[in-house]
């Protein structure tokens, strides 16, 4: 089934100059990039866009982390997209992903783990309509 889903590539990954080793993979994955762009989130955007997780232990942390520097989203398309870019992305904790992952490959950290990805498809809508307008996605 052909879906969407949101990729980040976190301030850590954009700091450490991967975007064009992460965007190959994405590509090499067979996941068709629609749209992209670098941004600053604020700690309030941050704050938003990980609302889910507010109250627990690493919120503030993650949430500062992810508004210390620019990011890269984009709107990746492809047959099982979700699943397809989760299995690329690896684990969260990059010491339990598997060898060929972006985060097995290129993590430092559990916080710094290069990416983000969508979890579902409907998280995937709610995630892309957070950093993408509808007039942005009408056209892809």
């Amino acid at each position: 089934m052909n879906e969407r889903t949101l990729a980040i590539i976190k301030p850590d990954g954009v700091g450490r100059k991967l975007i064009g080793k992460v965007i190959s993979r994405m590509e090499e994955e067979g996941l068709k990039i629609l749209s992209m762009k670098m941004i600053n989130m604020s700690k309030e955007q941050a704050k938003g866009f990980y609302k889910v997780h507010e109250g627990k232990p690493f919120y503030n942390s993650l949430t500062e982390f992810m508004s210390s520097g620019a990011c890269v989203v984009l709107v990746l398309e492809g047959d099982e997209a979700v699943s397809r870019y989760r299995r690329l992305m690896g684990a969260t904790n990059y010491k339990d992903a598997e060898e060929g992952t972006l985060r097995y490959e290129f993590a430092t950290d559990i916080e710094k783990n290069v990416v983000h990805g969508s979890d579902s498809r409907e998280n995937a809508a709610i995630e892309l309509a957070y950093f993408f307008s509808s007039l942005e996605l009408a056209n892809i």
